[in-house]
């Protein structure tokens, strides 16, 4: 969640009308408006990445969990 997304910076032609300050959202545009396939497979494979790493952690906290810790 991001910290300052409550303040309005005015009517804006694309993207959020409620910029972060901080940063957190990471680049305003990061996407440009119409993606090749080989863009499209690049994104859904570092989603997938993404995802294997966060089903890692959540096996670990199972483990431990199951530990007794």
């Amino acid at each position: 969640m991001c910290c300052t997304t409550g303040s309005h910076h005015g009517p804006q032609r694309w993207g959020h009308q409620h910029a972060c300050a901080c940063g957190c959202l990471g680049a305003e545009y990061p996407k440009p408006r119409f993606m090749t396939k080989k863009q499209r497979i690049a994104e859904l494979e570092q989603h997938l990445e993404d995802l294997q790493e966060q089903v890692t952690a959540v096996k670990e906290v199972i483990a431990d969990m199951k530990k007794g810790k």
